[in-house]
């Protein structure tokens, strides 16, 4: 079975797109975990209207505002399955994205999650197959992967920015690896001030270190170093 976590804090709106997305999957071997973040919006309608279609399946649980992170673990906390996927709210999954995850992880014994491109708004997100000293640079894998459960560390509580590439740095330490899947699997929503204008392209962040957003990167991006020990 396949735990699946979903972190929320005021996305009443792309919950149920992402809500809707994973009634359409090809697999439904699955348990679905929200855990509310301290949201002050309509989220428990939304609720209510899935419960009515996906029954025992959906499992709805609140907490005072802790961060993602903290609610992505409560969510590990209870989950049930052998797999697990952090989903974030406002994700839109293909169809058969579980399915071919699954199918991947159970043909790549090794590996310890898997995780593919996806569509953030209008842009492409290639991403490209899993390599340890390539993680080491950069982070390049989605916290939205699926992952065998007995293998997940939980996400450091403390780490606000690049969540997910400290938790994939922190399988690789352990010696769990990843494998990745060549297709899209995923769209993010896009939600009003989340533009893409507030995207840079890759040489600012070289380029232009002033930027208030390029600072924050590169602080944020220091911290995880330190971390990990990397140059």
């Amino acid at each position: 079975m396949i735990s699946i976590i979903i972190p929320v804090y005021n996305q009443a709106e792309h919950l149920a797109n992402c809500l809707a997305s994973i009634k359409k999957q090809t697999y439904d071997n699955y348990e679905i975990i929200v855990v509310n973040d301290g949201s002050t919006d309509n989220i428990i309608r939304v609720i209510k209207k899935f419960k009515k279609i996906f029954g025992f399946n959906l499992n709805y649980f609140e907490q005072e505002n802790r961060g993602a992170n903290a609610a992505r673990n409560r969510g590990a906390k209870l989950a049930k399955g052998e797999y697990m996927i952090f989903c974030d709210a406002d994700a839109v999954m293909e169809p058969n994205m579980l399915e071919l995850m699954l199918k991947t992880l159970r043909d790549n014994p090794g590996a310890s999650f898997c995780y593919s491109s996806f569509l953030w708004g209008g842009k492409n997100f290639k991403l490209c197959p899993f390599a340890g000293e390539k993680l080491k640079t950069m982070p390049y894998i989605t916290t939205t992967s699926l992952i065998r459960s007995k293998d997940f560390p939980g996400f450091d509580e403390n780490i606000k920015k690049f969540q997910d590439w400290d938790l994939w740095l922190t399988m690789l330490e352990q010696g769990h690896p990843g494998v990745f899947v060549d297709k899209i699997l995923f769209k993010i929503a896009i939600r009003g001030t989340q533009t893409m204008s507030g995207w840079l392209p890759s040489f600012a962040y070289k380029l232009l270190p002033w930027l208030p957003t390029v600072k924050k990167y590169n602080q944020a991006m220091a911290i995880i170093k330190k971390k990990h020990y990397l140059s």
